[in-house]
C-alpha cells in the first residue's frame, strides 16, 4: 500500500494561514491504514488548527470531511456542490489524491497535509517499510520474492555489491542486505543454483525514468 506520514504542524500552519475557510479532507484508503490521513487524523488536525488560530486571534472556518478515495472521479465528485465554499482544501491523501483533486477542481488550492513516502508493508503497529518502487517490470520471480530494486540501496540486480558485510548493507549496519535476504530465501526454497544466473539488463523505460506512466485496460473500460 501507499505509505504516508503526517507533515509537521508548523509546516501545515504555514500552508493554510492565508486562507479563511479551509476544508480538511481525509481519505479512507491507504493513509487511513498507516494512520496518517483518515477520519481520526482529520479530526485531530482540525482541532489542533482551531486551537492555534484561536490562540493567535485569527478567525478561521475549518471543516472536516473524509472521502472513500481521493484518487477516483466518483468519490471526488461528492465535493462538487461544496467546494466553492472554501478558500483552500488541505488534503490528507497521498500525493496521487492531492494531484487528482487539484486537476478536478482547478480554481481551488489543494494543499498536502502528509508526505508520501513509499509503497510498503506494515511490519508491526506503527512500523511500515518499503517493499516496492513500482518499476513496471517485476523481477520477483527470479529473486525469490524479494525486490532488489526497492530493498537494495544501489538497486543492484546481480548482487551483493562489494560493500555489504555480515549480511548488512554498507549504508546502514542495521539494514539487511537485500541480496543476503535473496540468497537465504533461495536456500530455503532449494533453488540456490538460480543465484548463479546473471540477470539481464533491466528495461528502465517502464520505471519513472521513462516519464510519467499510464496503464490502460481496454477490457475494463466503459
Amino acid at each position: 500500500m501507499i505509505i504516508a506520514e503526517k507533515k509537521p504542524i508548523e509546516e501545515i500552519i504555514q500552508e493554510v494561514k492565508e486562507y479563511g475557510r479551509i476544508l480538511i479532507l481525509g481519505c479512507n484508503e491507504c493513509v487511513t491504514v498507516c494512520e496518517a490521513g483518515g477520519k481520526k487524523e482529520v479530526q485531530v488536525l482540525a482541532s489542533a488548527l482551531r486551537m492555534y488560530f484561536l490562540k493567535e486571534g485569527m478567525e478561521k472556518t475549518i471543516d472536516e470531511r473524509t472521502l472513500e478515495r481521493q484518487c477516483d472521479h466518483e468519490y471526488l465528485e461528492e465535493l462538487r456542490e461544496d467546494i466553492d465554499r472554501y478558500d483552500a482544501v488541505l488534503s490528507l491523501a497521498c500525493g496521487v489524491g492531492v494531484q487528482f483533486a487539484a486537476e478536478k477542481y482547478m480554481e481551488t488550492p489543494l494543499l498536502p497535509g502528509v508526505n508520501t513516502t513509499c509503497l510498503g508493508a506494515n511490519e508491526q503497529r506503527g512500523v511500515w517499510t518499503e517493499r516496492c518502487q513500482a518499476c513496471g517490470s517485476c523481477v520477483l520471480a527470479s529473486t525469490a520474492g524479494i525486490c532488489p530494486v526497492s530493498r537494495c540501496a544501489k538497486r543492484v540486480l546481480n548482487g551483493p555489491c562489494g560493500g555489504s558485510s555480515d549480511g548488512k548493507c554498507e549504508i546502514n549496519k542495521e539494514l539487511d542486505c537485500a541480496w543476503q535476504l535473496i540468497i537465504d530465501r533461495l536456500k530455503a526454497l532449494g533453488r540456490l543454483e538460480e543465484y548463479e544466473s546473471v540477470a539481464p539488463i533491466k528495461d528502465w523505460s517502464t520505471d519513472r525514468a521513462g516519464g510519467p506512466r499510464k496503464t490502460v485496460r481496454e477490457d475494463v473500460q466503459i
